[in-house]
């Protein structure tokens, strides 16, 4: 964040006119401040790493390398960055391929400002967003996974979730019902803090990046 408390955010986009749309929305909320623009990966790769974003909106169908797969250089640049995808895509693989990839959100471009600020501020706080649009979506394209491959570490364990606690398990089955932290806290009588810290744990034993991944980590499970 900026000196003023601004979150600092980067635009990516290959088509200019949402691009610069998008910049003149973002620069009318004293909240944000774009520090960078790009209309391609590889221009966005070298963005990242000179200005170190708070937050990068990130278009997936672009010319050259999509947006899904640039998520990998953007952990490495610029680490602390959270990616949240902005895009026309309804597709099932893109989603499913950008939450696995590290994003923190998977938003339509359908929506409108408010929801958009909304949708970043969360994200600053730590939770994940998705349109609501893509939900049914969102667990379709994780049960569909039952049957793949191991594709991460907590895939390659017969069954992670055994290395939570009692307590994480509550609010894993919390996080997958979309209650926040505060709801949690005031269903299981702890303290907010106190439930950010398991989800915390929750996310490193199973390795995961995001509470969305939790949530359809478990909805995907077999019954």
């Amino acid at each position: 964040m900026t000196a003023s408390g601004a979150i600092r955010v980067l635009v990516v986009d290959d088509h200019t006119l949402f691009r610069r749309g998008l910049i003149s929305l973002l620069a009318g909320d004293a909240r944000f401040e774009v520090v960078a623009e790009a209309g391609d990966a590889n221009e966005a790769h070298r963005s990242a790493e000179a200005t170190q974003p708070d937050v990068i909106l990130l278009d997936n169908h672009m010319p050259g390398v999509n947006g899904v797969d640039a998520l990998a250089g953007f952990r490495q640049v610029s680490p602390a960055a959270r990616v949240l995808m902005l895009t026309v895509s309804e597709d099932e693989h893109d989603l499913a391929t950008a939450l696995r990839g590290g994003a923190r959100g998977y938003l339509l471009k359908t929506m409108d400002s408010e929801m958009l600020a909304a949708a970043i501020l969360r994200t600053m706080a730590g939770d994940s967003v998705v349109s609501p649009e893509m939900t049914s979506k969102l667990v379709n394209a994780f049960q569909s996974r039952r049957g793949e491959a191991p594709a991460t570490a907590a895939d390659a364990d017969p069954d992670p979730i055994h290395s939570l606690s009692p307590r994480e398990r509550e609010i894993l089955a919390q996080i997958a019902r979309g209650a926040s932290n505060k709801e949690m806290a005031r269903a299981l009588g702890i303290a907010e803090a106190t439930v950010k810290i398991h989800v915390q744990h929750i996310l490193r034993k199973l390795n995961l990046n995001s509470r969305v991944q939790a949530a359809v980590y478990l909805t995907g499970r077999p019954g």
